[in-house]
C-alpha cells in the first residue's frame, strides 16, 4: 500500500534552514497526476499548504512562503525534500507530506484535495 514517511531534525535554530524528507513507498513519485506536497500546522492554527513537486518535476509554492521555500525530488530514492530557509519561531509546526490530487491546491488545506498523508513530524524553531 502507499505510505509516506517524513524524516528530519526536530529542532532548528532561528535563521537556519529547515530540511525535511518524505520517503514514499508503494507508488512512484513520477506516477501520473499526483502532486507531492508539504503542509504544516502550527499550534492553534489550521493546516497551511507550503508547496509541492508534481509528477513531472514541476513545483508550486504558497505565495507567502515562496521566497523561502524549495522543494526537490530524488526519483532514484522515491523521495522529495522540503527546504525552508531563514526560519523563525513562527515556523514551529507539525510538518506533513501528502499526496495531492490537483495542481491548484487551496492555500488553506482542504482535506479532500489529498488522499494520502504521512504521520507528521514536529519541528521546533528555538535557539
Amino acid at each position: 500500500q502507499v505510505q509516506l514517511q517524513e524524516s528530519g531534525p526536530g529542532l532548528v535554530k532561528p535563521s537556519q534552514t529547515l530540511s525535511l524528507t518524505c520517503t514514499v513507498s508503494g507508488v512512484s513519485i513520477t506516477s501520473f497526476a499526483y502532486y507531492w506536497s508539504w503542509i504544516r500546522q502550527s499550534p492553534g492554527k489550521g493546516q497551511e499548504f507550503i508547496g509541492y513537486v508534481g509528477y513531472t518535476g514541476s513545483t508550486y509554492y504558497s505565495p507567502s512562503l515562496q521566497s523561502r521555500t524549495s522543494i526537490s525530488r530524488d526519483t532514484s530514492k522515491n523521495q522529495f525534500t522540503l527546504q525552508l530557509s531563514s526560519v523563525t519561531p513562527e515556523d514551529t509546526a507539525v510538518y506533513y507530506c501528502a499526496r495531492g490530487l490537483g495542481p491548484f491546491p487551496s492555500l488553506v488545506v482542504v482535506s479532500s484535495e489529498y488522499d494520502m498523508w504521512g504521520q507528521g513530524t514536529q519541528v521546533t524553531v528555538t535557539s
